[in-house]
């Protein structure tokens, strides 16, 4: 068992308690980001004069030799060590001997792992975004070929007024920019150094802490040692983040299987992104789409699973917090995978015009523009609630759209309608006519499609 301390201690730990205190079985993901860290640690040692130039090119090679090693598969990362950083450093004294041992000098594996931690995080974060971008270009190329194609809006599930599916995607695009703008925020918010802080109070080596941090990107360093070490809200933040871009995925794919439905017929899945039935051959089921609306509730519970972790813990470091790791590697894999595969989902899904056009008219989501119509002729508009709503009820009974029923039986109700109702209540000018700024209407949909263009090429 390798391990970074035993010194006071007059035997062996437990095998059950090793294995139950291990971590390399999950912190392995760390090995680049502890490597990495471990070079600029050691490049600030030299440059303060704690260690030689000689021991620092001697630790250099030796870690660069042991990443080398490790992503040829020459070396394997095994359960004989306790964690990665005993990993990395027994293998750097089996390969460099007694300057290996001075790796470590001035500082601890609280400040260690919170690094690795940081490191890691930043870096899913980069890669969570990458994925977020492509997925809003998918949702751009859906808008930009289909200013022109009406569907019923709803609210409560119940059609209400027609929209453009330009204009319907354009919402998830707002969501999804939103998350990018999130995840933007944490990685700025999180952008300091905590190594250099030690076990939680520092230490009496002059170390450059400024110098380490520009090594590694960051902005700067922590302010508080004890913070340093104990600080995991950018964990909460990101599995906060996450969680809120399953939400909108799965409020995506609740819409998309139920557009996919017999009932809708809205949409067709390609055949890649569809399964079958092992028993029903006629079956072509939604399964990518309902997976990512089921993997929701996973990244939930890593989310609550952290804060409930750290609700209790005292200053500064505690044991407690090894538990961040699993959930959130499991759950950022999990976001990561989900935005892939739901882009290549809705970039091959074939959309139905004809059946979205329909399915407008015949629900009576032209109902408004008709009470609109009155208004514009001077019928107040209570009145004219009350007069579309008759008409609703003649189109019911008689099982047609407001656009089938005849002029003649239009007058009986209000004898305020002329021929030129069909033309106001006709899909096209019940979208073209709303052209306040965030509204389906052509015009302001170019102009957003025109605005989004411009935020991909400069985000």
């Amino acid at each position: 068992m390798a391990q970074l301390w035993g010194g006071r201690f007059t035997k062996e730990t437990d095998k059950l308690v090793y294995n139950f205190n291990a971590s390399i079985s999950f912190d392995q993901k760390f090995y680049k980001q502890d490597i990495r860290g471990s070079k600029a640690h050691v490049r600030m040692l030299a440059k303060q004069g704690i260690l030689t130039e000689e021991e620092r090119d001697q630790i250099l090679g030796g870690l660069d030799s042991i990443l080398a090693d490790v992503e040829s598969g020459k070396l394997e990362i095994t359960s004989e060590y306790e964690d990665i950083h005993s990993f990395v450093e027994a293998n750097l004294i089996d390969r460099i001997g007694d300057p290996g041992k001075k790796l470590h000098t001035g500082r601890s594996r609280n400040d260690q792992v919170a690094l690795d931690m940081k490191l890691y995080v930043r870096d899913e974060i980069e890669e969570i975004d990458a994925e977020l971008k492509k997925l809003l270009e998918a949702l751009q190329v859906i808008m930009e070929n289909n200013v022109h194609t009406y569907m019923p809006g709803f609210t409560h599930l119940q059609k209400a007024q027609p929209v453009t599916l330009a204009h319907h995607v354009g919402a998830y695009f707002e969501m999804f920019r939103r998350d990018r703008s999130r995840m933007a925020d944490i990685r700025k918010r999180m952008n300091t150094c905590p190594l250099g802080a030690g076990a939680l109070a520092g230490t009496t080596y002059p170390l450059d802490r400024f110098y380490t941090a520009e090594l590694l990107g960051f902005d700067g360093s922590t302010r508080n040692s004890m913070d340093s070490v104990s600080d995991r809200d950018y964990v909460i933040e990101l599995l906060s983040a996450m969680s809120t871009v399953m939400m909108h995925l799965s409020r995506f794919c609740e819409e998309i299987i139920l557009w996919n439905s017999n009932e809708y017929r809205f949409v067709e899945i390609d055949d890649a992104y569809s399964t079958g039935s092992s028993i029903m051959p006629q079956k072509k089921n939604p399964d990518i789409a309902e997976l990512v609306r089921g993997k929701t509730g996973r990244v939930y519970g890593a989310l609550t699973s952290i804060l409930t972790t750290m609700k209790g813990i005292p200053l500064a470091y505690n044991k407690d917090m090894q538990e961040d790791k699993e959930l959130t590697f499991d759950a950022i894999d999990t976001v990561k995978g989900c935005i892939a595969l739901f882009t290549g989902m809705v970039s091959t899904m074939e959309f139905r015009k004809d059946v979205m056009e329909a399915s407008a008219k015949n629900g009576f989501t032209n109902a408004t523009d008709a009470a609109d119509y009155l208004v514009n002729h001077g019928v107040p508009f209570r009145d004219a609630h009350g007069i579309v709503g008759r008409l609703v009820l003649t189109c019911i009974d008689k099982g047609i759209s407001l656009d089938a029923l005849p002029l003649e039986e239009y007058k009986e109700i209000s004898p305020v309608f002329e021929q030129d109702i069909y033309e106001a209540i006709s899909m096209k000018t019940c979208v073209e006519k709303r052209e306040t700024y965030g509204a389906p209407g052509p015009k302001v949909m170019e102009q957003i499609i025109a605005e989004n263009k411009e935020y991909l090429k400069n985000n």
